[in-house]
């Protein structure tokens, strides 16, 4: 696949964010199938929750929405034959581990990272707060913990997630994961492949 000539399409995930735990393991098949480049862009929902208002995640705020969800994403990862399992302690402290994606972004390693932490939080119930948690993430992936957690406490780093979030709120997004195909917005795990059809029709073409 020439990336210079595809269609392409941003993702933008939430480390905390339960629908981007399923969309993040199912994105890359799905467009590598539909010849779309993927952009993996991480950011932070809690400054967006309280531009609107909240203290806190609208499945927390409004009790009956946070049931349907987790009823939901334990259904939608049943039939992705995803493993599952509800954290104690909902959202989590995404931010160190949103500045590690950052640096394994640059480095070629994001993704698998990324998808190691969905599943560190998700499937095993993990806190990824924890420094301790992402540090045994990486190792698992071979990858030595201090220098990588010494760069992302840089200043550039912590910068390019502020910025990150303060794009995504420009563009209007409003929850995660959220899809950019050209100027177009496809918020939820569910618009996956719209996002993609879109994209490959070529309206992300750039």
């Amino acid at each position: 696949m020439n990336d210079h000539l595809s269609p392409r399409l941003d993702f933008w995930f939430e480390l905390a964010s339960t629908y981007s735990y399923p969309a993040a393991m199912r994105i890359m098949p799905l467009a590598h199938a539909a010849g779309v480049v993927v952009r993996w862009r991480p950011f932070l929902l809690g400054p967006l929750f309280k531009a609107q208002g909240w203290n806190d995640s609208p499945f927390n705020l409004f009790p009956a929405k946070g049931t349907y969800m987790w009823r939901d994403l334990e259904r939608i990862c049943a039939g992705l034959n995803l493993p599952f399992r509800r954290p104690e302690s909902f959202p989590q402290n995404s931010l160190p581990a949103t500045r590690v994606a950052l640096v394994g972004l640059d480095a070629g390693w994001g993704e698998d990272f990324v998808r190691a932490v969905y599943r560190a939080e998700f499937a095993d119930g993990r806190q990824i707060g924890d420094a301790a948690v992402i540090a045994g993430v990486l190792e698992e992936l071979g990858h030595e913990a201090e220098a990588i957690f010494a760069r992302a406490q840089s200043s550039d780093v912590k910068e390019r997630v502020r910025a990150n979030t303060a794009e995504a709120r420009a563009l209007g997004i409003f929850g995660a994961p959220s899809f950019l195909v050209g100027g177009e917005l496809f918020w939820g795990n569910d618009r996956l492949e719209q996002a993609l059809d879109r994209a490959k029709a070529g309206f992300g073409r750039r």
